[in-house]
Order: structure tokens, then C-alpha cells, then sequence
């Protein structure tokens, strides 16, 4: 039984614009857990005891632990199948942007380009003085504990964004545009709960686009979409790649 009906497919076929939006239920499918929430606990600290620029400037030995720790993890996961159907789509078609909520950098690993990270990269670095970035491997600054600048030697913090700070003006204009382009929007593992993601994938659907949620669960969203499927992007999403490129296969 198919997915989507013909005129859903019709319409992604032939659209001039796609764009994916994701969150931290895709990343969890390849076993990072969410650091949010309930299990999100490291060391009694939740993520938003840590993840803030009070808690950097208050022991940012302790933060960098903290980051050095979900690091490993990461650097430890592979992309699943969700990760790699939407590259292969960004390959198939240049038309084909990805936002995402995550930090883990298994999109690009994925083979992704046209990637707006929203929330930053947790394999990067930026100086506090200079705002110079680093990679944390190519770079050689994944030793444990703190950072430092290898232009001013001042003290680097994760190139993440943190509760209370504001996004990058630049990728968040960006985003909105790529959405009120758009024709087809999906969203996929994302609660809904972070109010911009949430507000761009309503931005597209107001656009005219049409809304694919891909979530276990309803969401604040799922009123609003087109169409729902409660299951795994890593099932889902070459089921509905197979739909639209049939024997074509995910490269």
C-alpha cells in the first residue's frame, strides 16, 4: 500500500523547492539520546543547567566535560537511513534544502550539503574574544578540558547555541526564505516545541506548501500537515523516496 496519494507525489515531483526540517528524533534513531527531558541527565546537571553562557563563565571546566562527553557519543554514531535519504535527494536535486535542529554533524556525515545547522555544530569551536572558529578534530583541540584560540589564546567556547541566545541572524533569514519558497516541507523528529522550527515549518505551510510530518507522536504541528506518519524516518523516509523515484536507489 502506498505512502502518499498521487497528487502528493505529483506535487513533490515537480517541485521547485523542497525543504526538510529535523530534529533531535532523527539523531536518536542512530542512538544519541536526547539531552533534554527525562534520561537527559549527566552527572545531576540537566542541559539547561549547563548548556547557557552563565554556566560557561561559572566553571567552564565543566562545561567542556560535559561537550567533550556527548562529543564522543557522536563521533561514535553513523548516519541511519533517514540521514541518508535526504542526502541523496539533496544530490538528486539542488532544489533541496535541510534546516535542522541538531548538533551532531551526522547530516553532513550523510553526505548533506545545503545544511543550515541551526543550533550550531558540537565538532566546532568559537573564541569568546575574536569569534574565530575551529574544527575540534581537523584542528587537534579534542583533547578533554578546556580550549584555546590559536590566534589570540583566548579561551574558546562550544560554537553552539545556547538557552537565552539568539540565532544567527544570517541562517535564520535564510531559513525563512528557503521556507516561504518552498512547495513540499517535511518535518521530521522534531517536537514542535522549539518555537522557530516550528514557526518555519508553519511559515511554508501557509506559503502553500504542503506539510509531511514524520514523528512516533502528534505534535503541535500535526494539525497543521498535510500528511502524518507516525513511525521512524529511517522506515519511512526511503518508503516515500521508493514512491517518488521508483527504482532509483538511495546513493
Amino acid at each position: 500500500m502506498d505512502l502518499l496519494p498521487k497528487d502528493s507525489l505529483e506535487i513533490i515531483r515537480n517541485a521547485d523547492r523542497i525543504v526538510f526540517l529535523t530534529g533531535a528524533g532523527i539523531s536518536n534513531e542512530s542512538g544519541i539520546p536526547t539531552f533534554r527531558g527525562e534520561g537527559g541527565l549527566w552527572k545531576n546537571f540537566r542541559a539547561e543547567d549547563l548548556a547557557t553562557p552563565s554556566a560557561f563563565q561559572k566553571d567552564p571546566n565543566l562545561v567542556w566535560e560535559w561537550y567533550d562527553w556527548r562529543r564522543g557519543i557522536c563521533q561514535n554514531a553513523k548516519p541511519n537511513a533517514g540521514h541518508l535519504t535526504i542526502a541523496s535527494w539533496q544530490k538528486k536535486s539542488k532544489s533541496v534544502s535541510l534546516i535542522t535542529q541538531n548538533v551532531d554533524g551526522l547530516h553532513p556525515r550523510a553526505g548533506s550539503h545545503s545544511l543550515i545547522e541551526l543550533h550550531g555544530n558540537i565538532f566546532k569551536a568559537r573564541c569568546i574574544k575574536c569569534s574565530e572558529k575551529f574544527h575540534i578534530l581537523d584542528d587537534g583541540l579534542d583533547k578533554p578540558g578546556l580550549k584555546y584560540c590559536k590566534l589570540c589564546e583566548s579561551l574558546l567556547r562550544p560554537d553552539i547555541v545556547w538557552f537565552g541566545e539568539e540565532y544567527n541572524q544570517t541562517l535564520l533569514t535564510k531559513s525563512w526564505e528557503y521556507c516561504k519558497q518552498s512547495q513540499v516541507v517535511f518535518v521530521i523528529g522534531t517536537s514542535a516545541n522549539v518555537s522557530v522550527p516550528a514557526n518555519l515549518a508553519q511559515t511554508a505551510v501557509r506559503n502553500g506548501a504542503i506539510g509531511i510530518e514524520i514523528n512516533p507522536e502528534e505534535t503541535n504541528l500535526t494539525a497543521s500537515m498535510k500528511h502524518h506518519f507516525d513511525g521512524k524516518s529511517g522506515e519511512i523516509l526511503p518508503k516515500i523516496w521508493n514512491e517518488v523515484f521508483p527504482n532509483e536507489p538511495i546513493k
